[in-house]
């Protein structure tokens, strides 16, 4: 699999709990929904990136060293993406027009974006473009966000996410310090369970794409911080849903990397829920399991790390 969205291209041609390191972080921006996600802080090192690969894009393992940072301890939220929106305005590219695409279906020329489904006997497609789709309907004009404001934003494209991150005076991780971040001094991780099976973060069980068993609670997005923390203190590095990071797929082209898998991830089909694992999105093209998280490369380390 090189795209959760290939399907789409052929077809159409109140959980957490973890403690920050910043009472004023965690004041300015908790669950409540405020702009500012609460950070941890990264503290800097080398690693083996790529390590532990499964696929062929994920290697070859080569040393890297990163310098500390701030790190977002969840994904943003619906409701600190509302926060962004009602202070600015933004519209999303879901929501606008959408460009001229000679011999596009109909559906394809109405602002909206892609959507998983279940196939069906008469529909096979795994993914459909949804006119109406953004986010503040994840799913189509009959799904919304109320009740879920702790849900990870989706439907945002890379430049939403860049939009978002500047107006917060943030930034979006290089891959480099988002695999640093999802290792925690881990040179591999197996499978998300615990000792007695059980899932520690969300993705897919069961045989994808017809039957999620919910296994870990979920048969969808979860809300942010609903599983344990990692060492560093940050939820949902794995599962859950994608992220966006700077980092660009292939040179001249709008495509960048996305990492940690999503709640579609499963054992028969991708199993990206580990941290060497990447996968490559279009930069104008959102879905309904890509959100983002932040860091801060310009805030102080704390002082223990001076």
């Amino acid at each position: 699999m090189r795209l959760l969205l290939f399907p789409l291209l052929l077809a159409l041609a109140a959980c957490d709990g973890a403690e920050v390191a910043d009472s004023q972080v965690q004041a300015a921006a908790s669950c409540t929904g405020l702009a500012k996600p609460a950070m941890v802080w990264i503290p800097g090192g080398r690693f083996t990136m790529g390590e532990a690969a499964r696929y062929p894009e994920e290697g070859p393992p080569h040393e890297v060293a990163v310098n500390g940072f701030w790190m977002s301890r969840t994904e943003v939220t619906n409701a600190q993406f509302a926060a962004f929106v009602a202070a600015t305005g933004y519209r999303t590219e879901a929501e606008r027009d959408p460009p001229a695409l000679p011999g596009a279906p109909p559906e394809m020329l109405q602002p909206g974006s892609a959507v998983f489904r279940v196939p069906t006997p008469d529909n096979r497609n795994w993914w459909g473009w949804v006119p109406g789709a953004n986010w503040r309907h994840p799913s189509g004009p009959q799904s919304a966000i109320a009740g879920r404001e702790r849900d990870p934003v989706v439907q945002v494209t890379y430049n939403d996410a860049l939009a978002y991150a500047r107006w917060a005076r943030l930034s979006l991780p290089s891959e480099e310090q988002w695999e640093f971040a999802a290792r925690a001094g881990a040179k591999a991780l197996p499978e998300p369970k615990d000792a007695a099976g059980k899932p520690t973060a969300n993705y897919y069980q069961g045989v994808f794409p017809a039957r999620d068993t919910g296994e870990d609670g979920f048969a969808a997005r979860a809300p942010v911080g609903c599983f344990p923390a990692n060492p560093f203190g940050l939820h949902d590095m794995i599962g859950n849903v994608w992220e966006w990071t700077t980092a660009a797929a292939r040179p001249g082209q709008p495509v960048n990397v996305i990492k940690g898998g999503s709640y579609l991830c499963a054992a028969n089909y991708c199993a990206r829920y580990r941290p060497a694992a990447r996968q490559f999105q279009e930069r104008d093209l959102g879905t309904d399991h890509i959100g983002f998280r932040l860091v801060d490369n310009a805030r102080p380390a704390p002082m223990a790390e001076r």
